[in-house]
């Protein structure tokens, strides 16, 4: 009965999570609450491996990402990206990410487009919720 209130409490945990899928790669982004009530985000990276004709395994690799960190982070990251764009041009824009079940109802489809101005803020802006 123990390990049963342990498992509702992992899964209840999880407050957003979104996947990304990228070729053999699928990413994870699961915002999570610790014990405090704090937020901060784990980062999973899920990568596909075939061994022969054995069956599939999964490589998964995990970056936990505490908030007061995320300013850093994507100060970083922004840096890096604008490095690969001076090297490389612009980045191949990928399709936009619909929810899994593929239907939209008119609330959401009023809600992204009330969002589109938010496109063309950067990252940090966005994760610290700045207008």
């Amino acid at each position: 009965m123990e390990n049963r209130k342990f498992d509702e409490r992992r899964e209840s945990e999880i407050v957003y999570s979104r996947s990304v899928k990228a070729g053999k790669r699928i990413y994870y982004l699961d915002v999570k609450k610790d014990r405090t009530g704090d937020h901060y985000l784990c980062i999973t990276e899920s990568k596909k491996r075939v061994m022969g004709e054995e069956a599939p395994q999964f490589e998964k690799h995990k970056l936990f990402l505490y908030k007061e960190d995320f300013a850093h982070f994507c100060e970083g990251l922004d840096d890096v990206i604008a490095y690969v764009k001076s090297q490389v041009g612009e980045i191949e824009s990928r399709r936009e990410w619909v929810p899994e079940d593929g239907e939209k109802n008119e609330e959401a489809k009023a809600e992204e487009n009330a969002a589109e101005p938010e496109k063309k803020r950067g990252l940090l802006d966005r994760l610290m919720g700045k207008d």
